[in-house]
């Protein structure tokens, strides 16, 4: 059960994350300031880098745990699972997880806007984008020792994170909704998956 103060920093956290998407979508990304974000939410700057290291971390609140997730996932494989299984299970699991307090994106069209425009964005989601993957492929080896070697698992997560990421910007780009979104990911995945067969 959630204790009182830890449900006051989650309330102050959930704050921090609104505030900055609030000013990053009126002022600009580059033009808000750490102070502005700290006032809006009413705390201090001092509570803010309690909570994030920079600006670029508000945006990404969410990947630490969301990988953590993925890995504990893939390494709880139900005996006997299919490798392109296993992947689908996670891709259709991480969707739900998007819906979930503790991960819900806030304002998902507006945060891939800022990834895919402003530069120092860019770098860092590029640079979890490679560190993620790198820890997916990992854990997958584990789950299938001697089943998968480290290029199988690289291949299968490539092509997964791949797909579903280029199918989800794809659809958004178009003016989908993010129930569009989450059907072309998994469609995606499915298609990404079928080369699969193979391996696992």
């Amino acid at each position: 059960m959630v204790g009182l103060r830890e449900r006051k920093k989650q309330r102050t956290r959930r704050a921090l994350i609104e505030a900055a998407l609030r000013l990053f979508d009126e002022k600009g990304f580059e033009e808000t300031t750490l102070a502005e974000i700290a006032a809006e939410a009413e705390v201090s700057t001092r509570t803010f880098f309690s909570y994030f290291a920079s600006k670029e971390d508000v945006l990404f609140f969410d990947s630490a745990a969301r990988i953590a997730r993925a890995i504990e996932m893939i390494s709880s494989r139900t005996p006997g699972e299919h490798v392109a299984d296993l992947l689908l299970r996670l891709v259709r699991t991480s969707l739900q997880w998007a819906s979930d307090d503790d991960f819900r994106v806030l304002d998902a069209p507006l945060r891939m806007r800022l990834i895919m425009t402003v530069p120092s964005l860019q770098a860092r989601a590029l640079h979890l984008l490679f560190d993620s993957q790198l820890q997916l492929a990992r854990a997958l080896e584990d789950a299938f020792p001697g089943e998968l070697d480290h290029v199988d698992a690289a291949a299968a997560v490539g092509a997964l994170i791949g797909a579903t990421k280029l199918a989800v910007i794809s659809t958004i780009n178009r003016g989908g909704s993010l129930e569009q979104a989450e059907e072309s990911a998994v469609r995606a995945a499915q298609l990404a998956l079928r080369g699969l067969s193979s391996i696992g």
